[in-house]
């Protein structure tokens, strides 16, 4: 009780963190804070009817995921963005646990048809006890390049977990192409856009033994609700294969979920 208690304060303050300034008016104490220096602020809420990762479904409970990021003014050199991103569930319609904090570095390096990025992710799972320990906990490098100007923006990333097994980690790798095309259109001259997306993954050994991977693909549409606030109701379909699929190994299978994803910039 004392963990979900957290959990649902921690989700609420960051959300309460992230769009305030969608109640509050406009040029207000942060708006002029950073009016002069190109940093850019956001937050995005997003309400899932389970939690999917990589073709793994880590929770078949409704689930709420905000995170709250910040990310540097473009510059020769670059730009930075660090956040942190938050899962807890909503339910406890089945035995499995998802609380999870994220603590997330990028580094992206634009050329003019090509984006750069290196980055490190901390993962915090507040309710698993490997071997005996009080919380699990892994980490994670990547690099990626996506090429901006070819049509659906295709982008591929590598991802290596060096956490250990017994302290919770993947220790394992996850390669993936992403793919993704938005078609803008206009209703009562509201500029929405209808949004497709899809990805294959090729997992070696993360959290399972041997090889498998997964597909997936989604579709949503952006609705603008106010100045620098959208919504995006979505509908996805995943599939995993080989060993993720392996009833004797990760025993996942074909699953269909939604939710809504909400994002703010400052």
């Amino acid at each position: 009780m004392k963990k979900l208690k957290i959990g649902l304060f921690s989700c609420l303050l960051l959300s309460l963190v992230a769009f305030y300034p969608a109640y509050a008016a406009e040029g207000g104490l942060l708006d002029g804070v950073l009016a002069n220096t190109g940093i850019e602020v956001s937050g995005d809420l997003a309400f899932n009817s389970l939690y999917m990762w990589r073709g793994i479904m880590l929770d078949g409970d409704a689930v709420v995921q905000p995170g709250f990021y910040v990310t540097s003014p473009e510059s020769k050199l670059g730009r930075i963005k660090v956040g942190i991103w938050f899962n807890h569930d909503l339910q406890n319609k089945d035995t499995l646990k998802s609380s999870e904090v994220d603590y997330l570095f990028d580094y992206t390096y634009s050329f003019s048809s090509v984006d750069l990025s290196t980055g490190f992710t901390y993962y915090d799972f507040p309710d698993a006890e490997p071997d005996g320990s009080p919380r699990g906990f892994s980490r994670e490098v990547y690099g990626g390049i996506t090429f901006t100007k070819l049509p659906l923006s295709p982008a591929f990333y590598y991802y290596y977990d060096f956490g250990r097994k017994v302290d919770g980690g993947g220790e394992g790798s996850y390669a993936v192409l992403n793919l993704s095309h938005s078609i803008p259109f206009t209703v009562s001259k509201y500029a929405l856009s209808l949004d497709f997306s899809g990805h294959v993954g090729v997992n070696n050994k993360q959290y399972y033994s041997g090889k498998g991977g997964d597909a997936a693909l989604g579709v949503g549409v952006t609705i603008p609700l106010l100045k620098n606030l959208t919504c995006k109701p979505n509908i996805n379909y995943s599939m995993p294969w080989g060993n993720i699929s392996d009833k004797n190994n990760g025993n996942q299978k074909n699953r269909l979920y939604g939710g809504v994803y909400l994002s703010y910039v400052f």
